[in-house]
C-alpha cells in the first residue's frame, strides 16, 4: 500500500514549476545583460561583430549528429525492430549527413576558388 501524503505530493508537483521558471529566468536575464553589454559597445564605438565559420560549425555539428544518430540507430534496431521508434535515430543520421555533404561541397567550392584566384596571379606574374 503506497501512501504519499498531501505535501510530497505537492512538492513533487511544484518542484518542475519552479525549476522551469527559474531556468526561464535565467536565460532571459542572460539575453537582457548581452543586450546591454552590446548596446553599450556599440555607443563607445568598440563593437566588432563576431565571426561565425559556418564551414567548422556544419563539419562539428555534422560529425556529432552522425555519431549521435549511427549509435541511436544501431540501439533502437536492436531494442525495438524495425518500427517507427527508429526515426529517433534516423533523424540525426541524415541530418548529420547532410551537414556533412555540406561541409564537402563547401570545402571543395573554397579550394577551387582558391587555386583558380592563385592561377590568374601567376598568369598576372608571367606577363
Amino acid at each position: 500500500m503506497d501512501v504519499t501524503s498531501a505535501a510530497a505530493q505537492v512538492i513533487i508537483a511544484v518542484i518542475p514549476i519552479v525549476g522551469i521558471f527559474m531556468g526561464s529566468v535565467v536565460i532571459f536575464f542572460h539575453l537582457f545583460w548581452n543586450h546591454r553589454r552590446r548596446i553599450l559597445l556599440i555607443k563607445a564605438g568598440i563593437y566588432s561583430k563576431p565571426e561565425f565559420n559556418l564551414l567548422s560549425f556544419s563539419l562539428l555539428s555534422g560529425l556529432l549528429l552522425t555519431t549521435v544518430g549511427i549509435a541511436l540507430t544501431v540501439l533502437l534496431v536492436i531494442i525495438l525492430g524495425a518500427s517507427y521508434g527508429l526515426l529517433g535515430g534516423i533523424i540525426p543520421l541524415a541530418m548529420g549527413l547532410g551537414l556533412l555533404v555540406y561541409y564537402i561541397l563547401k570545402r571543395n567550392e573554397t579550394t577551387a576558388g582558391l587555386r583558380s584566384s592563385e592561377a590568374s596571379r601567376s598568369v598576372k606574374c608571367n606577363d
